[in-house]
């Protein structure tokens, strides 16, 4: 028997390899899905997760991982396997990123808040991961339709599931993808045990991405990075900096502030063609629907709508009833997320980089400029941004293969949703679970020595919340003015940017001279570079800014000097390059290091 909704959504022919596999479109064949994303990958992932998060302070996303995995599954299905590797996928890596937000009960604890009983916790992450899905759908028409980000993760998930699902394409990328794959597990794995590697910052996922964007976008990275480097004598000097912190100290705030200058320009200029749009329309165009949208349930706007709505009361209801923050508290930690969740998509977009952490900082600044003075308050509110940021910022990467792929957007929200449903469940438990099992998880190491904090578990990303929350006491008006310098440049750099790319006479110049063409990209890498590209220097290591930057150089340089294929012979998509497969397998095969090393260490210390 199936269900109306997913009915229409069977593919046309069956590409069933096999006859006992339930039909695409029953029940039974969205039941198999479900239950392999939400009771196998996704909580596979999500303890791999929060043990990074306990251990070291970071967690690898598990979209890349879940969609090799996912597509193992939907092997059977041929071609249209590649749907629902994808909405696999799409529900593991929520369970996942809602399991390795655990670091915020943590931080609770750290902070000396009394016990929350877990039935509140469970709710209150739920309503917050429910609006964000929400939201960031509800801006995937912008960043992956209209502006069309890369989304480096999400284009090698999709180059994975649909190598891995239709025989041509994989005959035509196997060795590519496979060998990235290889390449990145080894180098994950050497990067972790060899000390030399290790000191060079070795990050195969961040060379693989450089080779996705290409130069234009790696370059400016590390000019980035380079230029925050060159200020730091003058940031100490000015006491922004103490001799030997890192830049990124002060640096990430700039960074996000030209983030945010750019993303006000580009908003702006969208907001202006979506209402020349709705005059053409209203003048009797037609509107040609998108071609996932034709089969299964059509997504609504006004539903979409009415889902976030609906989750933003909840949230603020739960804040306000469950731990009595103050309403307009509430107010503008939700209105933050509608901030954060385009401008970190926008960062993810282009770099692959979701700065969850600074916008969690940032909101700790925001609410202390309008009288937040108690620390535990604070850091509900801004657990707000903080879980929003990491939902919304997997949607639009989900939707970015989705996109690319042809899956329907409804059925993929869904899954999303499903995966968040169980998450917001393991998230607790999971935290409770680890702080259980190791007593010295419930230290507050902001209080410790240096030599007194535990080697094995270092909770960089606790460590960064609490000290962020303490320092209420002691309130910073720097920083406020760091973040408004950020985006006076993003504002100034990308109006200076749309204005020469607009220029008719400069783009033909640039298309049709070798000098054009290099001046064209001096001007996009180091003179005038788009502020979403400069920025993740701002967010990382320099040496992680050379990786990146590395990458872009020799995928732009490769793909410069390729030879076009001859007439008739075979040819990959577009998207689907040698240097984009490499780098693909790249990111894939560091995860899978980053998978086998978190469960070795687990396994470790139980």
């Amino acid at each position: 028997m199936t269900n109306p909704s997913f009915a229409a959504a069977a593919a046309p022919v069956d590409t069933r390899r096999w006859a006992w596999l339930p039909p695409v479109g029953s029940w039974g064949y969205y039941s198999l899905l479900g239950a392999i994303g939400m009771l196998i990958l996704g909580p596979l992932g999500g303890i791999t997760a929060a043990f990074m998060n306990f251990s070291i302070g970071f967690f690898v996303g598990g979209q890349v991982l879940a969609g090799i995995l996912g597509s193992v599954v939907t092997y059977g299905y041929g071609a249209e396997g590649k749907h629902g590797a994808n909405y696999i996928q799409t529900t593991a890596a929520s369970v996942a990123g809602m399991m390795a937000m655990s670091t915020l009960i943590q931080a609770m604890t750290w902070m000396g808040m009394p016990e929350v009983p877990s039935w509140q916790l469970v709710i209150y992450m739920l309503c917050i991961s429910m609006m964000a899905a929400g939201i960031g759908m509800l801006y995937t028409p912008i960043l992956v339709e209209r502006m069309q980000l890369t989304f480096p993760s999400g284009l090698a998930v999709a180059n994975i599931l649909r190598a891995l699902t239709d025989p041509v394409l994989l005959r035509q990328s196997v060795s590519r993808l496979f060998g990235g794959i290889g390449a990145g597990a080894i180098a994950g794995i050497a990067a972790a045990k060899v000390a030399l590697l290790g000191a060079i910052e070795l990050s195969s996922s961040t060379f693989g991405a450089g080779l996705i964007v290409g130069a234009r976008v790696g370059i400016p990275a590390l000019v980035g990075g380079g230029v925050f480097t060159l200020l730091m004598p003058y940031f100490i000097s000015i006491g922004w900096l103490k001799e030997g912190e890192p830049f990124r100290k002060i640096a990430f705030l700039i960074a996000l502030g030209m983030i945010l200058g750019a993303a006000i320009v580009d908003l702006t200029l969208i907001f202006w063609r979506a209402v020349k749009r709705l005059q053409t329309v209203a003048e009797g165009e037609q509107v040609v629907v998108p071609e996932e949208q034709r089969t299964g349930p059509r997504a609504s706007t006004p539903r979409l709508l009415a889902w976030v709505g609906l989750w933003t009361v909840a949230t603020i209801a739960c804040g306000v009833q469950f731990f009595h923050e103050p309403l307009h508290f509430m107010i503008i930690a939700v209105a933050l997320v509608y901030l954060f969740a385009i401008v970190n998509g926008i960062s993810l977009g282009l770099t692959d980089q979701n700065p969850i952490s600074s916008a969690f900082v940032v909101t700790v600044l925001v609410l202390a400029s309008v009288g937040l003075k108690d620390p535990v308050l604070g850091l509900m509110a801004a657990m707000v941004v903080f879980v929003s940021s990491s939902v919304a910022g997997d949607m639009q990467q989900d939707r970015s293969t989705g996109w690319r792929l042809g899956s329907n957007r409804a059925l993929q929200f869904r899954f999303q949703v499903a995966g968040l449903l169980l998450g917001s469940i393991l998230a607790v438990v999971i935290a409770k679970l680890f702080m259980s099992a190791y007593p010295v998880l419930n230290l507050d190491q902001t209080a410790m020595s240096a030599d007194q904090a535990p080697a094995q578990w270092t909770s960089a990303m606790t460590y960064k919340f609490v000290g962020a929350l303490r320092s209420l006491t002691e309130p910073k008006p720097y920083q406020t003015d760091a973040i408004l310098i950020g985006i006076a440049i993003g504002l100034v750099s990308e109006l200076l940017r749309k204005l020469l790319k607009s220029n008719l006479a400069y783009l033909r110049w640039a298309a049709n001279s070798k000098l054009g063409f290099a001046t064209d990209f001096m001007v996009d890498a180091v003179v005038l570079p788009s502020p979403y590209a400069s920025s993740f220097g701002g967010f990382v290591n320099l040496g992680t800014s050379a990786w990146f930057a590395a990458g872009g150089v020799i995928s732009s340089a490769i793909n410069t000097l390729a030879s076009k294929p001859e007439a008739g012979e075979d040819e990959l998509p577009s998207d689907m390059s040698s240097t984009s497969l490499v780098g693909g397998g790249l990111i894939a095969g560091d995860a899978l290091a980053a998978l086998g090393l978190g469960i070795v260490g687990l396994l470790a210390v139980i």
